[in-house]
């Protein structure tokens, strides 16, 4: 599985944005997808994450009421849409699906990152 976010940019306090993350392969479906973010020097922190049928989600305490996070698995995408930014959502937000696939085998996949900045 290959993860390809984009959305990522400048904005004012106060504003949205909408990531979103493009997975290739066919068994998207069987993955659970979520977005992490990392902070300058700062550890990697979940940010929201949706079970691979879309009918669960959950969210940090940080981000709850402000950011929702969606999944079409006809599109093999994920969406992270965030409004009421603050300058402590600043960070490179990373897509990430773990589950089984085909395999046996618990894996996970990355994307490579896309930067947020929150700032006036």
């Amino acid at each position: 599985v290959q993860l390809v976010e984009s959305g990522g940019g400048l904005v004012q306090p106060g504003g949205s944005l909408r990531l979103s993350c493009a997975a290739s392969g066919s068994t998207f479906n069987t993955y659970a997808m979520s977005w992490y973010r990392q902070a300058p020097g700062k550890e990697r922190e979940l940010v929201a994450a949706i079970h691979s049928a879309g009918d669960s989600t959950h969210y940090a305490d940080s981000v709850k009421g402000r950011f929702t996070i969606s999944r079409d698995n006809t599109k093999n995408s994920v969406y992270l849409q965030m409004n009421s930014l603050k300058p402590e959502d600043t960070a490179v937000y990373y897509c990430n699906a773990l589950g089984y696939g085909l395999g046996l085998a618990l894996t996970e996949y990355w994307g490579q990152g896309t930067q947020v900045t929150v700032s006036s």
